[in-house]
């Protein structure tokens, strides 16, 4: 296809219609631009009426092609692109059919008016990929909107539907068929719309700035991206149009090469991978009801999950007052949904209305898969099972939300194995954006796709894994709060390694995290590996001190790894510190002083080492995966790339000798995994690491 197709010119009278055509989402590749510019200068030579710009298909333009990022930039920039149209004597419309993300944005940015129909979304998202805007985002949208708003996008990389973008001057109108109200706007009102370009400085708002930037500094610890974006849009109270350009352009290429952006852009293809991963059969298969049994936490979040996408779902709990209580957290869940997620009064109205709790497995009627989400019991879980498999067609896919439990134990309870698999969801459900899906012995791999199509209508990152305690994720979680537990004996506290990790980049530190979660679910799984001759070789039991001696449960009791006060505020506890050093002398363990350096080493290479050993297994496919489990089922730092990305970034090498100098203080808990070993000894990399494909 040639440039000049990618953009094509239809004329009506005297107007002049730019349809950018780069199937699916018209993405702005060198040609695109290169097109782009010709016909913009092709048009404006005709002295048109107007020139409208929109897109051909669902999208605008939904961004750059981040695959150019690791190449030289291409002539034409888009930034050179742009300021031809906003300089232009005639007058310009963005008719927004669609998406209009990052480059998209900032073509409509450069246009005198914008029109967006309903379903259009509207942002700036660059510094998820570890970039800023490059083509004037940063310095014409606080012109258009005002800075508190450009930085609620910019930094963010908030999403606005069409209507948000015209309740905040982003999006002069709204209309069904924008390409008809961008022919139709009356000349008149044109002529009183300034391009960006000529609009005054914004105001500084420097109040508004400040208390921007101390939230970016907390939510974004550790990433450039937002920094500098902050700093661009700030300028613009202040610089003229032309420095504020020149400045965003330095910064978005400096930014473009840093490891940060390389990281996140790993990750971005990562996601993108994941859900099409070609070894399992698609299905084409409809999945419109489900029964969804046990109305906890978790399952009420799964229902409710599986309702936002219009499946119809029946949750069973097994006595009355355990549905009444099923019914008030679906009644909570819609309920935030309203007040913080955005749902319309019908939206939060069809979700109530698709979901049915019952009392008892009895009269189910027909589902296309049940998802058990009992607690953590495997003789629990194996009745279900089995009582599912008689009551139900052998059609019916049946699957265990299961945290640790062996899968191909609670396989045999089930008369047909082959429809039977692991979904792992994250807490919660309807949040967290990750999905193992665990691969049985016995699982057929047309279950697996039905997995993935779910996985898809639900919005979330899919992820194949193996059969062992944890899966990818919890096994690995394990090993890092062990290595946790025995820097505790050595000299850390609760406070340092969680301040250590949340240095590191870790949304939360360990402690506090088990705080949160629950020191009694991590106590039941220890005796759990404990009694099933799983638990590490060296397991340090201050846990089971604070459970069994003080019963310290966390924050539900007020106490667990901290004491917390009336607010709920942590503080550190001198009953736990006295506690530690009182196991590490019966241990006999000498305590020292123990740098953050030391504690992020320890703590991120004992992670590297079990998912190597995963790896090696087969539990999980190759490292991209563990990056993609990590990042978003665990909060590890996305600006990083993942767990194994980071990995490659130390080097095979480095994290060999590590393991080789810990294991010769502590051999119980360390020894060199052989994948490393061969990793070295081949000269590879991490990233190349994959058993099963």
């Amino acid at each position: 296809m040639s440039d000049g197709e990618l953009v094509r010119i239809e004329w009506r009278g005297r107007a002049a219609l730019l349809i950018i055509d780069n199937a699916p989402l018209n993405l702005l590749n060198a040609a695109v631009r290169s097109g782009l510019l010709a016909a913009i200068r092709t048009a404006a030579a005709s002295s048109p009426e107007r020139i409208i710009i929109t897109g051909a298909g669902r999208a605008f333009v939904a961004g750059a092609d981040a695959r150019e990022f690791d190449d030289a930039p291409i002539e034409p920039h888009l930034n050179d692109v742009l300021r031809v149209i906003a300089r232009l004597s005639v007058p310009t419309i963005a008719a927004i059919n669609g998406s209009a993300l990052g480059g998209g944005l900032e073509i409509a940015l450069a246009c005198q008016c914008r029109i967006a129909a309903p379903s259009a979304r509207l942002g700036l998202p660059e510094v998820t990929l570890g970039v800023v805007p490059g083509a004037g985002g940063t310095q014409r949208l606080p012109r258009i909107v005002g800075i508190p708003h450009a930085l609620d996008m910019i930094l963010h990389g908030t999403l606005l539907s069409a209507r948000e973008s015209h309740d905040i001057g982003l999006v002069d109108r709204v209309a069904t068929d924008p390409v008809a109200a961008a022919f139709d706007i009356e000349p008149k009102y044109l002529a009183t719309m300034l391009v960006a370009d000529r609009r005054p400085a914004p105001a500084a708002h420097a109040h508004v700035v400040s208390v921007i930037a101390e939230d970016s500094a907390r939510r974004a610890r550790g990433q450039k991206a937002p920094v500098r974006a902050l700093e661009l849009v700030a300028g613009t109270a202040v610089w003229d149009l032309d420095v504020g350009m020149n400045r965003e352009r330095e910064a978005f290429l400096e930014l473009r090469e840093s490891e940060q952006a390389k990281a996140l852009r790993h990750i971005f293809f990562a996601e993108r991978a994941a859900s099409s991963r070609s070894c399992y059969p698609r299905s084409d298969r409809a999945i419109e009801r489900a029964i969804v049994v046990g109305g906890g936490n978790m399952g009420a979040s799964i229902a409710y999950a599986l309702a936002r996408v219009s499946i119809t779902v029946t949750l069973v709990e097994m006595d009355v007052q355990r549905a009444t209580d099923a019914r008030r957290r679906l009644s909570g869940l819609v309920e935030q949904g309203s007040t913080r997620g955005g749902l319309t009064e019908k939206e939060a109205n069809n979700i109530s209305s698709l979901i049915n709790v019952v009392v008892g497995l009895d009269n189910l009627g027909a589902a296309d898969i049940v998802i058990e989400a009992v607690f953590e019991d495997l003789a629990v879980k194996q009745s279900i099972l089995a009582a599912l498999g008689d009551i139900l067609p052998s059609s019916t896919i049946l699957a265990t939300n299961t945290s640790y439990l062996d899968v191909d134990l609670l396989a045999e309870s089930v008369a047909v194995p082959e429809r039977f698999l692991g979904l792992h969801f994250f807490s919660p459900a309807h949040v967290m954006k990750l999905l193992e899906i665990v691969r049985g012995a016995k699982t057929a791999p047309e279950t697996i796709g039905i997995g993935f199509a779910l996985a898809k209508m639900l919005g979330k990152v899919p992820v194949v894994a193996g059969v062992c305690d944890g899966f990818i994720g919890n096994r690995i979680l394990t090993r890092y709060r062990q290595i946790g537990d025995i820097l505790l004996a050595q000299g850390a506290t609760p406070s340092t390694i969680d301040a250590a990790m949340r240095g590191f980049g870790m949304a939360m530190g360990p402690y506090e995290a088990q705080d949160m979660s629950g020191l009694d679910i991590a106590y039941a799984n220890r005796q759990r590996q404990l009694s099933d001759g799983r638990a590490h070789a060296r397991t340090i039991p201050i846990l089971e001190c604070l459970v069994e001696e003080h019963g310290r449960l966390g924050r539900k009791s007020m106490a667990g790894w901290y004491d917390y006060d009336e607010m709920g505020r942590p503080r550190q506890s001198a009953l736990v510190e006295d506690l530690i050093v009182t196991i590490s002398a019966k241990e006999g363990i000498a305590r020292q002083a123990l740098s953050e350096n030391e504690i992020i080493d320890q703590m991120v290479i004992a992670m590297i080492a079990e998912a190597c050993l995963i790896l090696e297994e087969g539990i999980a496919s190759s490292a991209q995966d563990v990056d993609l489990v990590l990042v978003h089922g665990y909060g590890f730092p996305r600006w990083r790339g993942g767990l194994m990305y980071h990995a490659d970034s130390l080097s095979p090498a480095y994290v060999a000798e590590r393991i080789t100098e810990f294991s010769s203080v502590d051999p119980l808990s360390w020894r060199v995994p052989s994948l490393i070993t061969k990793l070295v000894r081949d000269g590879k990399s991490f990233a190349a690491t994959g058993i099963f494909r």
